[in-house]
């Protein structure tokens, strides 16, 4: 499975894929690490990793991993990576004019909650995809009024395709 680790803000793809418990291939870039990783009954991880030993301990604080190995602590935020990619490039393009909301990965469109001319708030949903056989919710960024629909329900969509078009509120018109 792929995941993103980010760590002092940069994002990093890690590819893990297991074999015998407790053994595991790390792919990050062009570097495989194979690992072995035992939780102990105090609760730290016992790693082995290129025939050298390490002890980790490992505390989620917000979400975010507190990873300690030898004395020095690491924060690491580690996501699915298609998590991430909806997370980090499904929303809006032009803050102040709108929302052009483009696909974020490859998926087939499972709903579509607007028409053309529906006037939607922030949070409400516009579409969603199913991805990887998760669904994956698209909410309106800002107050709006939907002005394009391109997909329908049971098309595929690729990376970059725009999905919805929602004009921004102008200045006083009433919200819903």
């Amino acid at each position: 499975m792929k995941y993103v680790a980010t760590l002092d803000g940069k994002p990093t793809v890690v590819d893990v894929t297991g074999g015998s418990p407790g053994a595991y291939r790390f792919t990050i870039g062009d570097e495989v690490w194979e690992v072995d990783a035992r939780l102990t009954p105090q609760g730290i991880y016992s790693l082995l990793v290129g025939g050298v030993s390490y002890v980790a301990d490992v505390v989620d604080r917000d979400g975010t991993c507190v990873v300690d190995v030898g004395g020095e602590a690491y924060q690491i935020l580690v996501e699915e990576q298609t998590r991430w990619i909806i997370r980090t490039r499904g929303g809006a393009a032009g803050a102040g004019d709108g929302q052009t909301l483009t696909a974020p990965l490859p998926g087939k469109i499972t709903h579509v909650a607007v028409r053309p001319g529906d006037r939607v708030r922030a949070g409400d949903t516009l579409v969603v995809i199913e991805a990887m056989k998760m669904e994956n919710e698209f909410k309106a960024s800002a107050a709006g009024t939907v002005t394009e629909v391109r997909v329908q329900p049971g098309q595929t969509v690729n990376p970059g395709d725009t999905l919805v078009v929602v004009r921004a509120a102008a200045e006083g018109e009433a919200s819903l």
